[in-house]
């Protein structure tokens, strides 16, 4: 699920202060951590997002200012509900690499109330519990927050917004989870794709609307008249609405990850690097804005973007594989912009890149359409 420092204008460097990255691994043709944190100095992505706690990434992130959540393995999970293997993994997983590396928060698991092992979802907040326990006794509480990332899936309706509401199965340990969240002032996550709801319905939901484009339509929420001109933010809202009816209402609610992939099968209607470019650029676009959702416009959306890199050993169909910005040779995996226009700007940067022989070269590429839409904005904007 990034954090960019973008040019705002050509010269001058603007923080956005919201977007972060989701960084996966499953590949076997990723670049090493150490290049990695080349190409996220080159980005100056100052959040991340890993889905373990692997020491060569701990190592590399060191002393890069790079803000960073871990997550904890859902077969991890029964384990951490006993306080001393709590401890004894905090010990271990984060206390030797803190502070030199800014690990802020701590994900205990990975949409586990919507996972097939059903018996994962009792072990969820006992092991959260267990954890901040150990961050406590160490001293760590005040800056590692602990959550677990949610799919949207958790929720029985999420049409219109105002009708959120969670599956009545899981109500019981929702509860429970939404008051851990509250008593230590951590967000809800939750992982959000309105390319899903495309790919199952793309004759009645418009593209559009789930792309973000300016000038859609949109829809109204009939039953409190907020307009909602993105899906995303719909969605946002409709989880808030859920945790507001199980009396949480003022959580904060962060988006772990969303995406939107530029390949898939032929069944996976809207997967292109078209409609991956749109959604990205409109998203950069909002965030640029400092955007909250209509139902809370002052307040920042926190996002983080689902991926930095194509990951080729995803099971799953096509798409799974295809959500990254970057192939694993640190080379864009689609273009955004015209490329005369590209040139002219000069935003290109050096990425130390893996080759076939297992040494590293340098290789000129482009730093990020994200730059190149910022100072577009910008100039636009003079």
């Amino acid at each position: 699920m990034y954090e960019f420092v973008i040019v705002a204008e050509i010269g001058r460097l603007t923080r956005v202060e919201s977007l972060g990255i989701n960084y996966g691994q499953v590949g076997n043709n990723l670049p090493p951590p150490e290049t990695v944190m080349t190409l996220i100095r080159s980005l100056r992505v100052t959040k991340a997002r890993i889905y373990d706690t692997n020491p060569d990434v701990l190592r590399a992130f060191a002393s890069s200012g790079v803000e960073l959540i871990v997550t904890v393995e859902n077969d991890m999970l029964a384990t951490l509900t006993d306080p001393q293997q709590a401890l004894q993994w905090v010990n271990t997983r984060i206390k030797p690499y803190y502070p030199a590396t800014r690990i802020t928060g701590i994900a205990v698991g990975n949409e586990i109330f919507t996972d097939d092992d059903t018996s994962l979802t009792s072990y969820v907040v006992p092991a959260m519990v267990s954890v901040h326990a150990a961050l406590v006794q160490l001293g760590l509480d005040s800056y590692i927050q602990v959550s677990s990332p949610t799919s949207l899936a958790v929720l029985q309706s999420s049409y219109p917004p105002s009708a959120g509401s969670f599956k009545p199965e899981l109500t019981g340990v929702m509860t429970q989870f939404l008051a851990f969240l509250q008593s230590t002032g951590a967000p809800f996550w939750v992982n959000a794709y309105p390319y899903f709801a495309y790919k199952d319905d793309p004759t009645q939901i418009s593209l559009d609307y789930v792309l973000s484009n300016p000038n859609n339509p949109g829809t109204d929420d009939p039953y409190t008249k907020l307009h909602y001109d993105n899906m995303l933010y719909a969605q946002v809202d409709a989880a808030i609405f859920a945790i507001s009816r199980l009396g949480y209402g003022n959580l904060e609610v962060r988006v772990s990850e969303t995406g939107w992939p530029s390949k898939g099968d032929p069944d996976e209607v809207g997967a292109t690097p078209e409609n991956a470019a749109a959604y990205n650029r409109n998203l950069l676009r909002r965030q640029l804005a400092s955007q909250g959702t209509p139902l809370r416009p002052n307040v920042r959306l926190e996002v983080y973007v689902f991926a930095l890199f194509n990951e080729d050993m995803k099971p799953g169909p096509t798409s799974e594989r295809n959500y990254g910005w970057f192939r694993p040779d640190c080379t864009m995996a689609y273009s955004v912009g015209n490329k005369q226009w590209i040139s002219k700007l000069g935003l290109l940067d050096a990425c130390v890149v893996y080759s076939s022989t297992t040494r590293y070269q340098k290789s000129n590429i482009n730093i990020s359409w994200l730059k190149i839409y910022a100072a577009k904005l910008s100039s636009m904007e003079k």
